[in-house]
């Protein structure tokens, strides 16, 4: 077999490999030199590959002396892993997984089919059921934490970056729910979306306004609020408002679906394929008002009117309407949370905030989301388009709950009297032991140094209240392929209905700072337990298959 073909055997059989990793291993096992492989080195090279020296371990602990697995030891493991551990249960998987037919029709399984298991879905760090929508959806908007994204437009830079609207393609794709419009007066009659007075490029409002029709609802059904910064005088902003319901139609929230006075806003499941406009609202204004020296932007009537349940007010202390909103830069925000936390959270159970990055962020870095939505923020805006791990924890936050770009709240930031507050230390707290085993085929990082190999350690991080939490192993020396650690690490999770979870693998270098090499992020309620794999991200968030962690998990009470 050429190295091609060992490839195409590979892709055939569901075992995924890293080309660099599965050349060196075909070098290695072409003992008679002759670029192919022949009887015995194709088994030796499978044999390799397959070898985990950690999973036999675990699969001789649980399968004694006969060295296969019956059901009643497989039940026993996942009575272990925290899992429905039924003889049916067990049965399913074996059917499921084993690749030994003999062994199959007799209710076993052997080493490979265990392995497959465990690098399978159910055998996963993040629980599979989570990856539906399986929460509340009919509460209301204010009681979610929504997919936001700041400067949809942008592709970059803030200053000079191009606009465009496949970066709204993009943010949907990403399960977004909330994208920002920055509407300025453009020629003939038309409104501009761009970043106003720098030298980013320009885009037609009505060119964004149809590729958010044509793409708001392919990835999720939830709706979708439309951001307006609205720069333009009345006549273009009159044109918007026809834009909006001419390519919009009956997707556009035009007028309520319940009692305006209503204590609370409507549900994401009564809003399915809806789109509203957050804005400003015309109202009367009593003769005070207009004395007190406050200037507004003008309001076309025809735009006013297409807002209903995000219309943009200034901050009070004392509570709106629920169908009023604020929109806070987030040094401001961390200042009403520092000074008024308990009051913030009250406020965010009516009302949606929506929170944006200081505009001294130039290069369109980010802001950690965690404090903001410790206040429970629901519109925390990122820019989509920077990588880093402030989009990690967002990414990780919104992978729960199908990717649907909502997430239910946890029940003490969604109760009218509730007397939470982010600033004061809670007493709710989980230990989390890992014990942080093995990484299997980690990407090169340096392609252009064939001889450069990672010198890897993995860092686990809990983002919740206060502080950031993290330890982390040490490095192994000049190894990629299936570095093994089998190091304990454990940490306190405060607040664990809030908190994320970050697993990172980093490249040591003791002259500069570390490299990164992937990471993943979710939820700690949907960690499970027992022996799982962590299949790496990208720094953009894509898939770096084959590479994975393996660990152990346990979750205790202090």
């Amino acid at each position: 077999m050429t190295f091609q073909e060992v490839k195409d055997m590979l892709q055939m059989i569901n075992i995924e490999m890293n080309d660099m990793y599965a050349y060196t291993l075909f070098k290695k096992c072409d003992r008679s030199n002759t670029d192919t492989l022949e009887d015995c080195e194709i088994e030796e090279f499978c044999t390799q590959l397959m070898h985990r020296s950690e999973l036999e371990e675990i699969f001789f602990q649980y399968s004694g002396e006969d060295r296969v697995l019956s059901t009643e030891e497989l039940q026993e493991f996942l009575h272990h892993q925290g899992e429905e551990a039924t003889l049916e249960r067990a049965k399913e998987i074996i059917y499921k997984y084993e690749l030994n037919e003999k062994a199959k029709q007799h209710d076993l399984m052997m080493l490979e089919g265990f392995m497959m298991y465990l690098l399978s879905e159910e055998g996963d760090v993040f629980n599979h059921e989570h990856k539906k929508v399986y929460q509340d959806m009919t509460q209301p908007l204010s009681h979610y934490f929504i997919s936001s994204s700041h400067n949809t437009y942008l592709t970059n830079h803030q200053l000079v970056g191009n606009s465009s609207t496949e970066a709204y393609v993009m943010a949907f794709k990403e399960g977004c729910r909330c994208v920002e419009l920055d509407c300025w007066e453009g020629p003939s009659g038309e409104p501009v979306i761009y970043h106003g007075h720098t030298l980013t490029s320009k885009i037609l409002f009505k060119d964004v306004i149809s590729t958010i029709r044509d793409n708001a609802f392919k990835n999720s059904l939830f709706p979708v609020i439309l951001s307006l910064e609205n720069h333009c005088g009345l006549e273009q902003q009159a044109t918007m408002a026809y834009h909006l319901r001419n390519i919009l139609g009956d997707m556009l929230i035009s007028a309520p679906i319940n009692n305006l006075e209503s204590d609370h806003l409507p549900s994401p499941e009564a809003l399915k394929r809806k789109i509203l406009l957050k804005g400003k609202k015309l109202k009367e204004r009593s003769s005070s008002e207009e004395d007190d020296g406050r200037t507004r932007v003008d309001t076309a009537p025809e735009l006013s009117d297409l807002v209903v349940y995000c219309q943009t007010v200034e901050y009070r202390d004392q509570p709106g309407l629920a169908c009023e909103m604020s929109s806070f830069s987030e040094d401001k925000i961390r200042r009403l949370i520092k000074e008024y936390g308990n009051t913030m959270v009250r406020y965010n159970t009516r009302q949606l905030s929506r929170i944006y990055p200081d505009g001294l962020r130039a290069n369109s870095s980010n802001y950690s989301p965690q404090e903001m939505w410790n206040a429970g923020c629901q519109l925390v805006a990122l820019n989509f388009q920077t990588p880093g791990y402030k989009m990690d924890l967002n990414r990780g936050r919104f992978q729960d709950n199908g990717r649907c770009g909502y997430i239910l709240k946890p029940e003490f930031l969604r109760r009218a009297d509730t007397s939470f507050n982010p600033e004061i230390v809670s007493n709710s707290m989980k230990i989390l032991h890992v014990r942080v085993i093995s990484a299997q085929q980690l990407p090169k990082l340096n392609k252009e140094k064939p001889s450069s190999i990672v010198d890897p350690f993995v860092r686990v991080e809990i983002h919740s209240v206060g502080r950031k939490r993290e330890q982390e192993t040490n490095y192994i020396l000049n190894n990629g392929f299936n570095p093994l650690w089998n190091e304990e690490l454990r940490l306190e999770v405060l607040v664990p209905e809030l908190a994320l979870v970050r697993f990172v693998v980093e490249d040591y270098d003791k002259t500069s700072s570390n490299d990164f090499v992937g990471q993943f992020t979710l939820p700690f309620p949907s960690l499970r337990q027992g022996y799982r794999h962590v299949h790496l991200l990208s720094k953009d968030g894509t898939s770096l298959s084959p590479a994975t962690l393996f660990v152990h998990l346990q979750i205790k009470d202090p």
